[in-house]
């Protein structure tokens, strides 16, 4: 494979536009991939972000892959009660995927991609705290990560736009896109309903008493605060019971727990056959990060944390870290 090219996924943002320059001027030569799920005004972003930096672009239809990886399992947990995190199932399955095919049919060895995180010696770290994205890479995997740069790795947003501002590139006060990317108005719940995922109204119970209704679970996650006051106290849904298509109502301190399982846990070291110290993330913030111990469990683990995490969501990522690194990711069950 030819060492100095790499395929780096660009939707037209400032953070893949900025990529694509910062690795264009280390003097690699860089194709743009955009994964087009039929929106025209993003592929239009991305040919003239391409158009503007001088580089080829690729264009790949992922629509089919996404319905089958993302889109028809994210649908799926929410009506079992669970809250996926599209990112992470995607980045894996179709985005990095997706990258590496290219970078095969065009003997690039690298692949690239604009996430605040580091890849360094097949390694992959953390990037800067107040941007960091390694959570939403924690289960790529490992032969990705050996093929992955992210050149954004060391700068804070602020730092990319004016980049962007410097090098006259258009996408510099293009605004952040903060919604999910096959469903544009955000309105998840509106998205399952057109699917036909619309679980029907269902009881409310706190310690075992019913207390109220619900109008569906898909509308709710574990941590949620419920509407109104209970004998003058907040509560907060601390499970989904599909089963019996009820939520199960808590008080704030009972939605801390020590203790949390995933499955399907992808390791980025070679696996542990004991149990090993850690740290530990059970959704995508910046301050609750507990060390912890993690203990394989069949193709999943066990992470028993020194502090309380709050509500982990089953469907949500469980990322573990060795100081700065990411050493694994799999799904809260």
């Amino acid at each position: 494979m030819n060492e100095s090219k790499v395929v780096l996924g660009l939707s037209g943002g400032v953070d893949s536009s900025v990529s694509a320059r910062l690795l264009m001027e280390q003097g690699y030569e860089v194709t743009g991939l955009f994964l087009d799920i039929g929106n025209a005004a993003a592929r239009g972003d991305a040919e003239a972000a391409a158009q503007a930096l001088g580089i080829p672009l690729e264009i790949r239809d992922i629509s089919c892959a996404l319905e089958e990886r993302v889109c028809g399992p994210f649908a799926e947990s929410y009506a079992a009660g669970r809250t996926p995190n599209p990112c992470v199932m995607c980045n894996p399955a179709v985005k990095f995927a997706a990258l590496t095919d290219c970078a095969d049919r065009l003997d690039a060895r690298w692949i690239a991609t604009g996430h605040y995180a580091r890849a360094e010696d097949g390694a992959l770290y953390k990037g800067r705290p107040e941007n960091d994205q390694s959570y939403m890479l924690c289960r790529v995997r490992r032969e990705q990560v050996e093929r992955l740069m992210l050149p954004l790795g060391a700068y804070a947003k602020a730092e990319v736009r004016a980049m962007a501002e410097a090098r006259g590139l258009p996408a510099a006060h293009k605004p952040d896109s903060m919604e999910i990317c096959f469903i544009p108005d955000n309105d998840y719940v509106g998205w399952l309903r057109a699917r036909g995922v619309t679980p029907p109204p269902g009881d409310i119970v706190f310690h075992d008493a019913v207390i109220g209704r619900h109008e569906g679970i898909h509308r709710w996650t574990v941590g949620q605060r419920l509407p109104g006051l209970y004998d003058e106290r907040k509560l907060y849904v601390g499970g989904i019971d599909a089963a019996r298509n009820r939520l199960v109502a808590v008080l704030w301190e009972e939605l801390f727990h020590t203790e949390v399982r995933a499955r399907d846990f992808r390791w980025l070291i070679d696996p542990p056959d004991a149990p090993i110290r850690g740290s530990v993330r059970v959704r995508h913030t910046k301050w609750e990060h507990p060390e912890a111990t993690v203990t394989p469990e069949g193709d999943g683990v066990l992470a028993v944390c020194d502090e309380p995490v709050r509500a982990p969501a089953p469907g949500q990522a469980l990322a573990v870290y060795q100081g700065d690194r990411v050493i694994g990711g799999g799904i809260i069950c």
